[in-house]
């Protein structure tokens, strides 16, 4: 776990990093704190009771006086999109605007059935008139649900064998190929990040736009995304994100903080940039599912078993073992949507008794 306090930074290279168009209107996201009622010394959660203050005082000296009981705070990123994820959202939110002022026609990814990443990109760029194609390794599922029926309602979705899906840019190049056709270009998100970064540096627009009236037929330009959105451009929504949380308003930047954040490749995480927790987690275990139950009928805040649950669990532990000079915040990146292929694959945990509200 990273304990985060602020260090000096090249304020002009932030400034010129966050200079452009982003895809979210604003990096706002919604704090809530959570209050542990009944804490355990032991530290199992099994217990604990939850509840969730909807509009806290992030004012350090009322937020002593108040702290009656151990908490921490919730950023809900989980609520940016319906339909993406909220680590995924802060990962499109400087990469979409490039692929317009590219005057892009088409996008190509790839990701597992149950991708994230591929149900984000084909919400995203339909939103935006692009074209997604998306390629998903293994076979189509009997039941579409979750991410897979996201992805396959707003892109173009082809099935590709693990076999061929292990050579992914040999995959990838060969599909953005056979889209773009014989008059059509094909390139890759980092090659129009690069140029991108020429052009802004030397203040010139950044890319040539076809007149919709004297070119009506355009040919189709073709950009190739990374599986996960991996590229480097990923990271700077992240990187907004921290400056908004480091307002004097919210956390500043002269108090200790220990963030919580769940990660599957680690994108998010290294956008955070400031020593965070980074948990990964692929299974589910006897008895959480039953976990997200309690926190959501506690909270109103809903966790899945594979990610943002470990996340939660971290959040709890941590505030109630807290020095009081030292926050405890919980980056909720979403991922409830994942419920619904889990509730297929695991049917035996999610076969809950019906239970009174406690």
């Amino acid at each position: 776990m990273g304990v985060l306090k602020h260090n000096p930074v090249n304020d002009k290279l932030v400034l010129r990093l966050l200079d452009r168009r982003w895809a979210l209107n604003s990096p706002d996201a919604k704090i809530n704190q959570i209050m542990i009622l009944n804490p355990k010394e032991d530290g199992l959660n099994g217990d604990v009771t939850f509840r969730n203050i909807t509009q806290p005082c992030l004012d350090e000296g009322i937020m002593k006086k108040n702290q009656s009981f151990p908490s921490f705070y919730v950023v809900r990123d989980d609520l940016l999109h319906p339909l993406v994820n909220g680590n995924k959202a802060r990962k499109l939110d400087a990469l979409l605007p490039l692929l317009e002022d590219y005057d892009a026609t088409d996008v190509v990814t790839c990701g597992g059935c149950q991708s994230a990443h591929t149900a984000a990109v084909a919400v995203s760029c339909a939103e935006r008139g692009l074209r997604p194609h998306l390629l998903l390794r293994g076979e189509a599922p009997e039941t579409l649900t979750g991410y897979n029926l996201v992805s396959t309602l707003y892109g173009n979705v082809v099935y590709v064998p693990r076999s061929l899906y292990a050579k992914r840019k040999e995959m990838l190049t060969r599909h953005a190929e056979s889209v773009a056709g014989r008059d059509g270009s094909v390139i890759w998100l980092d090659d129009i990040l690069g140029a991108s970064s020429r052009n802004h540096s030397s203040g010139k627009q950044n890319f040539s736009k076809a007149d919709p009236v004297k070119c009506p037929e355009k040919s189709r330009k073709v950009v190739v995304i990374n599986e996960g959105a991996g590229d480097s451009v990923a990271l700077l929504g992240v990187v907004r994100l921290i400056q908004y949380l480091s307002q004097n308003h919210l956390f500043g930047k002269d108090q200790a903080l220990n963030i919580v954040v769940d990660a599957g490749t680690g994108t998010t995480a290294v956008g955070l940039a400031l020593g965070a927790l980074c948990l990964g987690f692929g299974n589910i275990l006897k008895g959480e599912v039953q976990e997200c139950q309690k926190i959501a009928r506690q909270t109103g805040i809903l966790v899945d078993p594979i990610y943002t649950l470990a996340a939660w669990d971290i959040a709890t532990k941590l505030s109630q073992n807290m020095l009081e000079d030292r926050k405890v915040v919980m980056l909720h990146t979403g991922g409830t949507l994942g419920m619904f292929g889990l509730a297929q694959r695991y049917r035996s945990y999610f076969k809950i008794p019906d239970e009174d509200f406690r």
